[in-house]
């Protein structure tokens, strides 16, 4: 596998048992207490891997299905990995209109991945929104919580790099 293979490896949950069981231990399931304890896992893991679903459901006497049905509901829940950045390209109509599509085609071509994927070292993950309000400043896409406007597909690679960079000096 190269760092232009999508991550979809299995994850050892072991090494977190304990803090997921301490999670465990003071959810209260019937008031609502899954969703909490699928936040605090996914905060932990990064995502919710099938295996950490399976030893919350059994743990809490639920059901797999009602706990990955729970899981696959809310879009603020991924079953996949996620990278440290998150790029998010918007495709409303005056960003699609503008160029959206080719921002999304850089973006897919540099990070070699495709949208909904990660790249194998977990920098970023690549996501497609429908409106970020800010039509003006069309094409805009998300890196997190910083907004690049009026982005050109030539300018990709220099934004990927700076983020490569801020990596590198927090490791």
């Amino acid at each position: 596998m190269d760092n232009r293979t999508a991550v979809r490896t299995k994850t050892d949950i072991s090494e977190h048992l304990g803090a997921i069981d301490e999670f465990l231990a003071g959810a209260e399931v019937a008031d609502g207490g899954l969703i909490p304890v699928l936040q605090k896992t996914q905060t932990l893991l990064g995502y919710l891997p099938s295996e950490a679903l399976e030893y919350i459901a059994k743990k809490l006497g639920l059901p797999y299905s009602e706990v990955a049905g729970v899981a696959t509901f809310y879009s603020f829940f991924s079953m996949n990995p996620r990278g440290k950045h998150t790029v998010r390209v918007c495709l409303g109509t005056a960003c699609y209109v503008r160029g959206g599509t080719a921002v999304l085609e850089a973006l897919k071509k540099e990070l070699a991945i495709d949208r909904g994927e990660t790249t194998e070292d977990r920098a970023f993950t690549l996501e497609v929104g429908r409106c970020f309000g800010a039509c003006g400043l069309a094409p805009v896409l998300l890196v997190d919580d910083d907004v690049h406007q009026r982005v050109k597909p030539s300018g990709i690679k220099e934004l990927a790099a700076r983020y490569r960079e801020r990596l590198e000096e927090t490791s």
